[in-house]
């Protein structure tokens, strides 16, 4: 317990031992120097960045737009709308598993450059509600729309009305209500109930989007942390941004993706940010063996990292060096 709280202690100061400071550098020391001392690292752009596997043709979208010269933003809009449109991922949009009353409900939200977000909450019968987030986020003055609210808000906007429960979610939604009840469903790599993107363009901007059908057999009306700017997803173009996948109440307790940013905005690199914020986590949430949490971040030079609770939690990133990769994400456990 000595050595956790050691641990968490120094996430909150800078390895001079003072605390996190919001302009990203001691009072005096040079902004173009990193803590180390070094020069900034050569910026690699663009990058995209996705959780689970389903990140790969999530981050096939985006590079198509951010290597023809396109926004970060547009880039994680068209990313994240290819697992949300197929019913074979059951995590999120169309296909996704339902809520304890046989209903899919979705939530999703969406940031970028300039810090404008948009986000949507409790949506039905809507394939694409990251595309509703990013009109709540240009055509209205909120930032949120929730329930029946959005659903109007979408309706307005041109979108369609559909059947998100396929066959085989409602199947397997039956079999749970035969088995096991009232059980909470345990988040691992079967009900992850996140696609979260980063993307930093040619331009050095970045944008993130975040989206979800929630935890399967959830309480109907229970909203987790991925619509919620700062909880399932946060960016600041000035230090880089952060999305978080898994249980989404204990990513909520710890305010999870704000603070992985201000980490990397104190000094730390994405990915000792992710461990950092993942020990918050732990300290924040009694139950931690028994959930999954897991970040990704991805700073203004391109640099990435991840981390995660439990083992089994895997990323994709695409650069220009490497291509499109799926990587397993260390982990606590």
């Amino acid at each position: 317990m000595s050595d956790r709280r050691s641990f968490l202690k120094t996430a909150a100061l800078g390895t001079t031992g003072a605390p996190i400071l919001l302009s990203g550098c001691a009072p005096g020391a040079d902004p173009d120097l990193q803590e180390g001392g070094g020069p900034d690292p050569d910026p690699v752009r663009p990058v995209a960045l996705s959780t689970w596997a389903h990140g790969i043709p999530a981050n096939e979208a985006g590079w198509a737009i951010l290597t023809g010269g396109g926004r970060a933003l547009d880039a994680v809009e068209a990313g994240v709308r290819i697992p949300e449109g197929d019913p074979e991922i059951t995590s999120v949009g169309y296909g996704g598993f339902p809520d304890r009353f046989g209903r899919v409900t979705l939530d999703a939200c969406i940031m970028d450059e300039s810090g404008r977000c948009g986000s949507v909450a409790f949506l039905q019968e809507i394939k694409h509600p990251i595309s509703v987030a990013r009109r709540v986020m240009e055509e209205t003055p909120h930032v949120m729309l929730v329930g029946a609210g959005a659903l109007d808000f979408a309706l307005a906007q041109g979108f369609q009305r559909e059947n998100l429960l396929t066959p085989e979610s409602e199947a397997a939604w039956e079999r749970w209500k035969a088995t096991n009840g009232e059980t909470r469903p345990i988040i691992n790599m079967e009900n992850h109930d996140t696609i979260g993107m980063l993307a930093l363009d040619q331009a050095g901007n970045l944008s993130g989007a975040c989206t979800t059908s929630g935890a399967a057999y959830k309480y109907h009306g229970r909203v987790g942390d991925s619509p919620i700017i700062g909880a399932g997803l946060y960016v600041d173009n000035e230090v880089g941004g952060a999305t978080a996948t898994g249980w989404g109440e204990a990513v909520i307790r710890a305010v999870g993706c704000f603070l992985v940013v201000e980490l990397m905005r104190g000094g730390r690199s994405p990915q000792e940010a992710c461990e950092l914020a993942v020990e918050r986590v732990i300290e924040k949430n009694p139950d931690w063996r028994e959930i999954q949490v897991g970040f990704i971040a991805l700073d203004k030079w391109g640099r990435t990292g991840a981390f995660c609770i439990q083992p089994g939690f895997n990323y994709a990133v695409y650069t220009p060096e490497e291509g499109n990769r799926l990587i397993d994400a260390g982990s606590r456990v």
